[in-house]
């Protein structure tokens, strides 16, 4: 058991204590959910403002959740926590009444209460509403998991990871850190829609549901539609329908949303997860790394002040530009061997050496490099930086290498050792396109469900025509990860995923 939890068989007790207060609080007269409440100011703003409101000895009526409570015997100290911040508050039998005192004294921690008074000082020069009215908000039910002492015991907060995940609405209320997680995030979001527009991108949306996936090599989540009577998939990237707009004459488009994969989880990978995702005409992959530069640095100045961020006890500097290295430069150096002109049996060979368990025979060659450079470059990769020209068989999507044979025009960006984002110079070919779906469709026949499917509505939108164009995907929640320090995608999405 947890510090901070009560045994269980005296929860129910602690239950019914509340229970008994909230009758008895009606039984005189108090309706403990009232409609509303208007404020003046926030705590925040009550704070900043001390001086000129301790001067003009106006009145302020606040409104939040009681999270501690001093009682001693006719007067009271407490503290409420609104979405600014925590104001000390006093109530006095003198001032508000015996009546009115009487029922306070029913009130608990985690209850909302809207008081009003003027400001002051106590002699520790604590910042403190002198309450001369109040109003019961909201009659909590249910003990908040919060520090307090007992008998000379401290109790901890609430700070057990999966229960924070699985009860969010508490963690947000006892960790006033985890709230500024969010709000930098909030903050992330408005900064990147704001790039957008100055670089010209139309935000559009997509669907979600769609009757075929694609745009990555992911298993989907599958869905029935009944009236339709056909199955239909969560999407897994938005890069397919955002290329279906280029070709029907926009030039830059982006989408920001959720994306959908039926894999596995751990410290980066949620099945539901932010996806930044951008295509621009008349461009390459070059275009691409200096936007992924120029909005990481908006980002830094924006939200932190500064290019150089803390990671895991690390300093990096985003300083453009960044290092760039070639993916077979950095693989060959690893291993100590040319892995372009290896056969399949010898690279599945070195990921055994790695520590990797793969089926060869399922497993393509392209997917073999990919997993031997996760396992022999990638942790090494402090960054941030770029990794660029891939092999062919590893991006069915991407145009080839106008200058290197077997490659194709792809980058991905790195940071701390993670990738965060993938960019193409886009095959608009559709007669190739269709030739490497066609190779992905073996690899599905051979067991690799993660193969690419044949999408035939997009090879006709491709013999259409599609401009050179330019495709970015940025991993958002891994960003955000990295901009406030935090070090599991869980704690990053609000409610994620649980077992």
């Amino acid at each position: 058991m947890n510090s901070n939890q009560q045994p269980e068989q005296d929860l129910p007790d602690l239950l019914q204590i509340r229970r008994e207060k909230l009758e008895r609080l009606q039984e005189l007269g108090v309706n403990p959910f009232p409609y509303n409440y208007k404020r003046t100011h926030t705590a925040k703003q009550a704070i900043d403002r001390f001086d000129e409101l301790e001067k003009s000895e106006e009145t302020v009526a606040i409104a939040g959740r009681i999270m501690a409570i001093r009682l001693m015997g006719k007067s009271c100290f407490a503290h409420l926590q609104d979405a600014s911040g925590r104001l000390q508050f006093y109530v006095k039998k003198d001032v508000v009444g015996e009546d009115k005192y009487d029922i306070f004294k029913l009130f608990d921690i985690g209850d909302h209460i809207g008081l009003s008074g003027p400001l002051f000082r106590t002699r520790t020069g604590e910042i403190t509403v002198r309450a001369e009215s109040f109003e019961l908000l909201s009659k909590s039910l249910h003990p908040l998991p919060i520090v307090k002492e007992k008998d000379g015991q401290t109790f901890d907060a609430f700070a057990d990871k999966e229960a924070r995940y699985r009860q969010r609405y508490l963690d947000l209320v006892v960790n006033p850190e985890v709230r500024r997680v969010f709000e930098m995030r909030a903050k992330m979001v408005q900064v990147v829609h704001q790039f957008m527009n100055e670089w010209k991108f139309l935000d559009v949306e997509t669907p979600i549901l769609q009757p075929l996936y694609g745009g990555a090599a992911a298993e989907p989540f599958t869905t029935h539609h009944n009236v339709m009577e056909k199955e239909l998939y969560l999407r897994i990237a938005d890069e397919l329908y955002l290329k279906r707009l280029i070709i029907g004459g926009w030039d830059r488009v982006y989408e920001m949303g959720k994306d959908f994969r039926n894999e596995g989880m751990d410290r980066t990978h949620n099945p539901e997860f932010t996806m930044l995702e951008l295509y621009a005409a008349y461009e390459d992959y070059n275009f691409c790394m200096d936007l992924t530069e120029a909005l990481v640095v908006k980002l830094a100045e924006e939200v932190t002040g500064s290019l150089k961020i803390i990671y895991e006890d690390k300093q990096y500097d985003l300083s453009p530009p960044w290092q760039r290295h070639r993916f077979f430069d950095l693989l060959n150096e690893a291993v100590g061997g040319d892995v372009q002109q290896m056969p399949d049996r010898e690279i599945a060979a070195e990921c055994q050496k790695a520590g990797l368990k793969l089926d060869a025979a399922k497993t393509g060659r392209g997917k073999l490099m990919d997993k031997l450079f996760g396992a022999v470059v990638e942790p090494n990769l402090g960054g941030p930086c770029f990794v660029l020209d891939y092999p062919v068989e590893l991006s069915p999507l991407a145009k080839k290498h106008r200058t290197d044979e077997g490659l194709v025009e792809r980058f991905e960006g790195f940071w701390a050792g993670r990738e965060f984002c993938n960019s193409f110079s886009e095959l608009n070919d559709p007669l190739d396109q269709r030739a490497r779906f066609e190779d992905q469709a073996k690899l599905r026949e051979a067991g690799d469900e993660e193969s690419h499917p044949i999408d035939e509505d997009f090879l006709r939108a491709l013999e259409i025509g599609m401009p050179p164009t330019a495709g970015l995907g940025i991993g958002f929640d891994r960003l955000v990860m990295f901009f406030t320090d935090q070090h599991s995608i869980r704690d990053v999405i609000l409610f994620p995923q649980m077992r």
